[in-house]
């Protein structure tokens, strides 16, 4: 399945922030799971990271005591349309 444009850019930020050299974020595939070893093969610090890096970009603040959190960050889906969902109801609210 092909990557939106927002899925994209999330992939490139990933990238960027894990420095994932091997990896073009262009071919992570959305549904693959990000903390799986057939996936990205991601752990708890890398998602930290992550979560930096949106809280810096987006202005939005994922907590890790969240039970969601885990599955927000499951997939590069989610986390996308989290931090879309997240972002713009940040902005209409300001």
């Amino acid at each position: 399945m092909a990557q939106t444009p927002e899925q994209l850019q999330m992939a490139k930020l990933i990238v960027d922030v894990l420095n994932l050299e091997d990896i073009d974020a262009a071919e992570i595939e959305p549904e693959a799971i990000m903390f799986e070893d057939d996936g990205l093969g991601l752990d708890s610090i890398d998602a930290l990271e992550i979560a930096v890096a949106i809280a810096e970009q987006y202005n939005v603040h994922l907590s890790a005591e969240d039970e969601a959190t885990r599955e927000i960050f499951a997939t590069l889906a989610n986390l996308t349309a989290h931090v879309s969902q997240e972002s713009q109801a940040s902005a209409n609210s300001g």
